[in-house]
């Protein structure tokens, strides 16, 4: 099934589609959740009595899937809802980083050049961790199956050289510094299709909120043939 487009003639109209569908959505979330109870109760009392092995694995597959369902409706309501963030200063984002991509990532040690030193901003650690593991688990989808999406982190300036010998003319304030995440070694990462617009399933509604969040932290979200590419700001006194 394909995403629905927005015109020009129907946004008013799929805007109020999308709040009346959270609300909606909110509640099938609360209904599916009590029907993951049910079937764990079904379960602990399946296997008391032992029954047959394919029972029990139908159970499973079942829970499974609410688990699945109510964790994509949880992202669509957070979608729906204004992202509210609650950013502490000086954290790390090479450690968040790490964190995020389970081992995929090792960040430099203390006292290298690109130590986590290097890497020090105004983050929502919660928030931003959850979008670095939804990218991060789409990049290893999309690598070659022999090895998982090589993960680099690097400072890089925000604006051409020339921009900001301009804006240092004019007497403005030089932007602060960025850091840049990468995700290479991935097949095509869609095309001509924006993977972070895509809405393409749950993994496309991930990758979507991720967007928001990373837009949120002030920075850019970015899709290449080869790679996937995340830049945000760190603070201008490091």
């Amino acid at each position: 099934m394909k995403p629905i487009k927005a015109t020009t003639h129907d946004t008013d109209a799929l805007i109020e589609l999308g709040r009346a569908s959270v609300q909606i959505v909110h509640d099938l979330k609360n209904q599916v959740n009590g029907l993951k109870l049910y079937a764990t109760f079904l379960r602990k009392r399946m296997e008391k009595s032992e029954r047959p092995a394919d029972e029990l694995e139908t159970i499973n597959k079942i829970m499974a899937g609410l688990e699945r369902a109510a964790a994509d409706m949880t992202t669509l309501v957070r979608f729906g809802r204004p992202l509210e963030l609650q950013p502490k200063p000086r954290l790390d984002l090479a450690a968040l980083l790490a964190a995020a991509t389970e081992g995929d990532f090792a960040p430099p040690p203390a006292g290298d050049d690109d130590s986590g030193d290097a890497y020090r901003g105004d983050f929502d650690a919660p928030v931003l961790s959850e979008a670095l593991k939804h990218i991060h688990a789409s990049a290893r989808q999309l690598a070659s199956k022999d090895a998982p999406p090589h993960v680099n982190l690097r400072r890089a300036e925000t604006a051409p050289e020339t921009t900001r010998e301009a804006g240092a003319e004019n007497g403005a304030t030089p932007p602060p510094p960025s850091a840049l995440i990468e995700w290479r070694g991935i097949r095509d990462a869609g095309g001509d299709e924006d993977i972070f617009n895509s809405f393409n399933g749950g993994a496309g509604l991930r990758l979507a909120l991720a967007a928001r969040v990373i837009h949120a932290h002030g920075g850019a979200v970015e899709q290449a043939s080869d790679a996937l590419r995340v830049r945000l700001p760190l603070r201008s006194d490091e």
